[in-house]
């Protein structure tokens, strides 16, 4: 097989061109990440790889668009998708506690603290009151939540990526083999997420390094990612995994008092140990094969 070197880049460049020419739009305009409106922009960033590879699958690649990975055959892999994110979490909280300097704390107050430059005295105070209020833990409610919206409205904004990622991109690289176009695939998404990083976007304490962690991360990921995608012969799969994933990515924060961006949390170190795992799994068990054509799911069990 060989790349299809028009089509990546085609892909590439229209993605970039127009997500990172949006987030420049944004902040000519006078917006900040601070604002409301970030999210409507975060969500619209999001959607862009999805348009881009309809588009070049269709125009480009004079191919129909169901290749991509939209069928709906539902196999036991579908529930990795959905219930691995939350180990991953429950995992990074874990390893968290382990770091010096990090503990257990119920109480939110680190949580909390965060929220402080954004609210007012009297919104942080209502806040603190409804969560004390609330008949469980606000984690356990949190993780309830996420395993719903991780599989619903997160999956519908995370196919938006995911149309992109592991529906063209991977298709495209899957001449290098699995690990090699996994890693790739992984570098370019973790570079596309650069300017919200910089912006404030998941390492708010450390915006530039925080690109090289997320850079990192990504490449961690993209395997599970890959191999959920190949296990079920469809990208909505990998969408509810990554939607799921963005539903408890606050999970560990809630529980946990000192650490900072870099060290604690699913994007931190101490979710990168839960993924190493994970991907050495899957290269003692055997990576699946990667094709440029639509892949058949594995029967159900």
């Amino acid at each position: 097989m060989m790349i299809e070197r028009r089509a990546l880049a085609a892909f590439l460049g229209l993605t970039f061109l127009l997500d990172w020419g949006l987030l420049g739009a944004y902040l000519g305009l006078g917006g900040a990440w601070e604002q409301p409106a970030s999210t409507l922009v975060l969500a619209s960033y999001m959607l862009a790889p999805a348009l881009v590879a309809a588009f070049v699958q269709r125009r480009v690649r004079r191919r129909p668009v169901k290749e991509l990975g939209l069928g709906l055959r539902p196999n036991r892999w579908w529930l990795v998708a959905w219930l691995g994110p939350l180990a991953l979490a429950l995992v990074a909280t874990g390893v968290g506690f382990l770091l010096p300097g990090v503990s257990f704390d119920p109480s939110m107050a680190d949580l909390m603290a965060r929220f402080e430059g954004i609210f007012s005295a009297e919104q942080m105070a209502e806040m603190r009151a409804q969560t004390a209020s609330l008949p469980l833990h606000p984690f356990w409610l949190s993780l309830l939540q996420g395993l719903i919206a991780g599989a619903t409205l997160n999956a519908v904004f995370a196919f938006g990526e995911e149309l992109g990622w592991r529906g063209l991109l991977q298709r495209l690289l899957a001449p290098l083999g699995f690990w090699r176009g996994s890693a790739l695939v992984g570098a370019i998404w973790g570079i596309w997420h650069a300017p919200a990083i910089l912006l404030g976007h998941n390492y708010p304490e450390h915006p530039v390094a925080g690109v090289a962690m997320m850079t990192i991360w990504c490449v961690l990921l993209a395997p599970p990612f890959a191999w959920v995608r190949a296990r079920t012969g469809s990208t909505v799969a990998p969408a509810v995994m990554h939607g799921t994933l963005n539903a408890c990515a606050g999970l560990p924060l809630m529980v946990t008092h000192g650490g900072d961006d870099l060290r604690i949390g699913l994007t931190g170190l101490a979710g990168f140990v839960p993924l190493v795992a994970v991907n050495l799994w899957i290269l003692v068990t055997g990576a699946p094969e990667l094709t440029n054509d639509a892949p058949a799911p594995e029967s159900p069990p």
